[in-house]
């Protein structure tokens, strides 16, 4: 039997245009061989609808939806979709996280979720009823066991902790199933897709069954998802993987698991693909086709722009160069530069005159601030309005560009440099940054080399470098992912080689600026454990570590 494994790019909401979209994949497959296609978790209202869930008129029209898109494939081969749905139990939560069969202009529920995260960036159990039946059905012959998601990732061969008691493939396998199915909404994070596929592949191996694997593909807020759909025999061999970051139907035969299988990224690639479907989808689900970069010529801003250009084209990016007294003719240059070789189009707006008044007319209630931080930070929020006029004027949201490094660090000015729609670097640790303009170097020669072998720079005062504030970024990156994915203790931390010191001063700076990362921007997440909604720490707070 030939099943198609059909990764899409939903978006959250958008039940009759996403419905549209597995119907008309549904048939794609089907002119191409397939005997049954099987979409990726809550495909239908895309994931994660998050408090949408909570409102009745959502649900209906999901349930519309899905009787809509029963109707409009009858007559196709049997489909697979996963779903809300409601329960009618007076006690627990009202939903379940399912999915159902499609077939004969008919939907019927076949598996109800059983194992819902909520760490990380997962909360289903606000939401959800856990499942309390597998969901087995015969198709063309064939005894399927249906999964979703992380029902498949509690195999005790595996994993050295469970979080959970129950194993609902174990559950299938039980039942005689001949090939697990898994329905997944797995984001994207760095060096992820290799750990699924060894994951699946150990849980193919220790269950002794093949398995197909859906996810889903495109961003969703801060979340991206990588699809990278697979499939595994029984004895736990990768025999088929769809690609990462595009729409894709692939055919699998289910007498021998395979089918085409598509090389994946390199690391530093995976990435940069990850940032620009990230930023595509999170303007155009918005309603947005421009952005606005604010260009200084330093390595932040230089990496945003060529990312914004790769994603929406040259044609609507505009760089905009805000130089000020402090900023060097290089950096002007690199600006200029850049935009040429991105091909987008380059506002100039110096801040002089506008500086010089705002000194003037706080020096009699604030006295003399030159050269002190206050001026310094206007200086940033100078930057922060005249971006935001071009953000108005144009239609075009405004790109934020800080790492993680130096949000990590509150390095940055709250209403300056962090004023904008979104943050699309703000979980590249800095050395990230650089890696991924070497990639850009190397591929376009779309970076110029000064942005690249310069010492990084905010340029708010004479001769500033970012080691005047900050350790060097060689130094800082690793213990701030000791700190911040590792979750170390600072002794731990001090112990793979660091100053003692230096890690409690960076400890307490991540700490102090908690206030700020509140207030930013949404960022795509690439790594284990971005700011925001991944990291949920009180600002309000006096625990600190005892050295």
């Amino acid at each position: 039997m030939k099943v198609a494994l059909i990764q899409i790019n939903p978006t959250v909401g958008a039940m009759d245009e996403n419905a549209a979209r597995i119907a008309e994949y549904t048939r794609r497959a089907e002119n191409m061989g397939a005997e049954m296609a099987v979409f990726s978790e809550m495909v239908l209202t895309g994931y994660p609808p998050r408090d949408l869930l909570d409102k009745k008129d959502f649900i209906a029209r999901a349930g519309r939806s899905l009787k809509e898109l029963a109707f409009e494939l009858d007559g196709s081969i049997p489909t697979v979709v996963g779903h809300p749905e409601p329960r009618r139990a007076e006690k627990g939560r009202p939903l379940y996280n399912s999915c159902s069969l499609i077939d004969g202009g008919k939907s019927k529920t076949l598996h109800r979720k059983w194992l819902l995260p909520s760490y990380d960036v997962f909360d289903e159990d606000r939401y959800f009823e856990p499942g309390r039946t597998v969901g087995v059905r015969e198709i063309g012959g064939v005894k399927f066991g249906f999964s979703i998601c992380e029902d498949i990732w509690n195999d005790k061969a595996f994993w050295p902790r469970l979080r959970y008691r129950r194993d609902p493939i174990a559950r299938l396998v039980e039942l005689d199933t001949q090939i697990i199915v898994n329905l997944s909404g797995s984001p994207f994070n760095r060096g992820k897709g290799k750990f699924r596929e060894r994951m699946l592949g150990a849980a193919a191996e220790n269950y002794g069954r093949p398995i197909l694997y859906v996810n889903q593909v495109g961003g969703n807020d801060s979340l991206v998802f990588d699809g990278r759909s697979a499939a595994f025999d029984s004895k736990g061999k990768l025999t088929a993987r769809a690609p990462e970051f595009a729409e894709n139907i692939l055919l699998v035969d289910t007498a021998d698991m395979k089918g085409r299988k598509s090389k994946p990224f390199g690391d530093v690639e995976s990435v940069r693909e990850a940032l620009v479907m990230g930023l595509r989808d999170y303007l155009h689900k918005c309603g947005f086709s421009k952005a606005v970069v604010g260009l200084s010529g330093g390595i932040d801003s230089t990496v945003t722009a060529a990312l914004a250009a790769d994603a929406l084209g040259p044609e609507n990016v505009t760089g905009v160069g805000m130089p000020s007294r402090y900023s060097s003719e290089g950096s002007k240059n690199d600006a200029r530069d850049l935009a040429q070789r991105l091909g987008i189009r380059f506002e100039t707006v110096p801040i002089e005159s506008m500086h010089d008044a705002f000194l003037d007319e706080l020096k009699k209630p604030l006295g003399d601030i030159h050269r002190t931080l206050t001026e310094e930070n206007m200086q940033a929020r100078i930057r922060g309005v005249i971006l935001m006029a071009f953000s108005n004027h144009l239609n075009a949201l405004l790109l934020t560009t800080g790492n993680k490094s130096e949000c990590a660090m509150g390095y940055c000015t709250l209403y300056g440099d962090m004023a904008g729609g979104l943050a699309v670097i703000s979980d590249l640790p800095k050395k990230l940054v650089y890696d991924i303009a070497k990639l850009y170097s190397r591929e376009k020669d779309a970076i110029p080399p000064d942005s690249i072998t310069k010492p990084p720079s905010a340029e708010l005062r004479p001769d500033q470098k970012d080691s005047d504030s900050l350790p060097e970024y060689d130094v800082l990156d690793p213990i701030l992912e000791a700190y911040i994915e590792e979750n170390l203790t600072p002794a731990q931390i001090a112990d793979k080689g660091f100053d003692p010191g230096l890690v409690n001063n960076v400890i307490r700076s991540v700490d102090r600026a908690e206030y700020k990362r509140r207030q930013a921007a949404p960022g795509l997440r690439v790594t284990t454990k971005a700011f925001g909604e991944g990291r949920r720490l009180p600002i309000a707070q006096r625990y600190l570590y005892k050295s």
